[in-house]
């Protein structure tokens, strides 16, 4: 997804696919939390925004998820 693309985004979040963790996190407006793309909540397309990194996320407002837990996800190599 370089440059970033939303739907692409939006089909790993609604397809949970934990492939996409750590290439972008989105955060849902409505409960202020931040998740990782295969986070099990499941989100209104409208509530969503995306990020490309957790500190973002959390800059703008956001917590980090307590199931998904995004600000511990560290990219295997």
């Amino acid at each position: 997804m370089s440059p970033f693309d939303e739907e692409a985004a939006w089909r790993a979040v609604t397809t949970r696919d934990a492939t996409a963790d750590g290439r972008f996190v989105y955060a849902v407006v409505t409960t202020g939390v931040a998740c990782r793309p295969s986070c099990p909540g499941r989100p209104a397309r409208r509530n969503v925004r995306f990020f490309s990194h957790v500190a973002a996320a959390l800059a703008a407002g956001s917590r980090p998820c307590k199931r998904c837990r995004p600000d511990s996800f560290q990219e295997q190599a």
